[in-house]
């Protein structure tokens, strides 16, 4: 079964768009997550980066590392803070409480000053007139029991309430992540007194001095909990140990909190007194897993109508990629049937358009060879019937002579009336004249229908033309009695005058010989538009309306009075009509009220 290019370009264009549509689906499903996490973890580090140059040139001025805090979650949707070596929040300062120890069970901490960020044990918005609890007794000048460990030689408090005795029961402020990590750190020791050995403890008592809770816009940093909860278990890691901050270079670590995945940007440098430091991000990936998810349930609409798009679009670029094929191939099947009419429009400047201007080209050149070799034809055609013509007339008109003469011979040869000698002998003169007359007007009209002789065109004055040709017929027209009238106009035409010369004594012979003696013959020539009307009239017999047509044919004599004893050969008027279409001008016969007038028309010079 034979496909159509339609039907190809429509499948092979749809096939390739929908291994597009495949190639995308499988890219956004499979790596679109992988690309923008990539994407994101790279752009966050980039600001990282020019973060930790900006807070080190704001370095002890609280305010101003909390607008940048803020200002770099608004432009990078992430959290970011610095810690210092042992965990803590850089700049806690509007959010902490101060202890004086006095007395302890480590005698190295009695009388001491502790300084306690309360992020680590308690949320911002439990420190409010709603939870009396707090209120009543985080105040200054209350009493207050601390329990902890020392780690780097620093006390790290784990639990805080009135009474020490019940700091593990309700009523105390704990630091979760503090301690979730002890309860995890302790079983790797065979032994819990060597995880003391390593990590002391202590428990003190003291008096609250000082206390300091953020209010208005700088609460806003410890209201995410989230962060500040990945911040204390940093912090722990830290402290345990289970961080490895050996190398310089920054950290990424994975994590997932409440089914969604967040990634941890750890980065440790030297702050501007020398000390060890961390920056510490977190971005949320949620965006980009509720993106894929929402474009996994909208991939069927999203497939659906790409389908029927590239099903449209495949259907419309085939026809319009085959069109110009199929019109191309429609042209060269009329051109195989010889017809040249159909043009193929070229739209484009590519290669379909050189194609159809190519086949354009050949479609003038073969009809251009064809209409000449047609016409060469028709030229053989012509004077193949020109000769056959020719001498059918020949072989008609010359029966008669030839008759007469071979009469007169065997007249003369026999003796009989011999004393007409003379008079035979004139007659077969006459003959010999009349056939030479007519052998000459024969191949001349000959030439005039064969097809190649071609017309030579000049100006020259028509009046002059005529008054010369009416010259010659002077004696004519005096042995008939018969009146000339002439109304020239002084114009000079564009014509072929020896021709044009032929036609008027045609015409005006024709006119002398027709019109009754004492008759008059009017000869005009009036100028119109762009031409030269020129006019024969002579007065006499009418000639039939179905005769008109038919007087230019070679030969021809419509009545009895018009045959070949009143003069001429019967081709003057046939040879006229050849010369005038040569010259492509309007002629023609016509009766008028008394007689019958010939015409022609010339062009005149411009």
């Amino acid at each position: 079964m034979r496909r159509g290019i339609v039907l190809k370009l429509f499948l092979l264009t749809t096939a390739l768009c929908l291994f597009i549509l495949a190639i995308l689906f499988v890219g956004q499903t499979v790596f679109f997550k992988q690309f923008y996490v990539h994407q994101k973890v790279e752009k966050v580090q980039a600001a990282l980066q020019a973060y930790k140059q900006d807070n080190f040139n704001n370095a002890g001025d609280p305010q101003a590392v909390a607008k940048l805090e803020q200002d770099f979650y608004q432009r990078h949707n992430t959290w970011v803070t610095t810690l210092d070596a042992m965990g803590n929040l850089n700049y806690f300062g509007d959010f902490y409480m101060e202890v004086r120890l006095e007395r302890s069970d480590d005698p190295a901490l009695s009388g001491q000053t502790m300084t306690i960020p309360l992020y680590s044990v308690m949320n911002v918005e439990d420190f409010s007139q709603d939870n009396p609890f707090l209120t009543t007794w985080i105040q200054e000048g209350e009493r207050i029991a601390i329990e902890g460990l020392l780690m780097n030689n620093q006390p790290v408090p784990q639990r805080m309430g009135r009474d020490p005795g019940r700091l593990r029961e309700e009523g105390r402020l704990e630091n979760q992540q503090m301690v979730n990590k002890e309860y995890e750190v302790v079983p790797r020791f065979e032994n819990p007194n060597r995880y003391f050995d390593q990590y002391p403890s202590f428990l003190v008592k003291g008096t609250i001095i000082k206390v300091r809770t953020p209010e208005g816009a700088e609460a806003s940093r410890y209201t995410n909990h989230l962060f500040l909860d990945r911040v204390k278990s940093f912090q722990a890691d830290l402290l345990y140990g289970d961080y490895d901050d050996s190398a310089n270079a920054s950290q990424i670590i994975d994590i997932e909190e409440n089914q969604v995945n967040y990634k941890l940007f750890v980065d440790r440098f030297e702050d501007r007194n020398g000390n060890p430091a961390y920056l510490f991000a977190m971005v949320s990936l949620q965006p980009v897993s509720e993106a894929a998810d929402v474009m996994q349930d909208y991939y069927v609409y999203i497939v659906i109508a790409t389908l029927l798009l590239v099903l449209l679009a495949s259907f419309y670029y085939s026809r319009r990629i085959a069109r110009p094929l199929l019109r191309i191939n429609r042209t060269a099947q009329q051109m195989a049937g010889l017809d040249f009419t159909e043009k193929i429009p070229v739209t484009t400047k590519d290669e379909i358009g050189d194609l159809s201007r190519n086949i354009n080209e050949l479609s003038e050149r073969l009809h251009s060879h064809i209409t000449r070799l047609e016409q060469d034809i028709e030229k053989e055609k012509q004077l193949e019937n020109t000769r056959k013509e020719f001498i059918a007339g020949v072989s008609h008109e010359l029966k008669t002579p030839l008759s007469v003469i071979q009469s007169c011979l065997s007249i003369l040869k026999d003796g009989v009336a011999s004393h007409k000698r003379d008079h035979y002998f004139a007659a077969m003169e006459d003959e010999v004249k009349r056939m030479d007359l007519l052998i000459g007007d024969m191949l001349e009209l000959a030439k005039y229908e064969s097809g190649t002789y071609k017309m030579q065109m000049d100006s020259f004055p028509l009046d002059t033309l005529i008054e010369r040709v009416c010259a010659k017929f002077a004696s004519d027209l005096e042995s008939k009695s018969l009146h000339l009238h002439t109304r020239l106009a002084p114009v000079e035409v564009v014509a072929n005058q020896h021709r044009i010369e032929q036609v008027v004594v045609n015409f005006l012979t024709n006119a002398i010989r027709y019109t009754p003696e004492q008759e008059s013959i009017i000869l005009s020539a009036v100028e119109e538009r762009d031409t030269v009307r020129v006019s024969i009239e002579n007065k006499g017999a009418h000639i039939p309306k179905e005769q008109l047509e038919k007087i230019w044919d070679r030969f021809y004599r419509g009545e009895a009075s018009r045959h070949r004893a009143t003069g001429g050969t019967g081709l003057g008027l046939a040879i006229s009509k050849k010369i005038l279409e040569l010259h492509g001008v309007p002629y023609g016969v016509t009766n008028t009220t008394e007689g019958v007038m010939f015409y022609f028309h010339l062009n005149k010079k411009v």
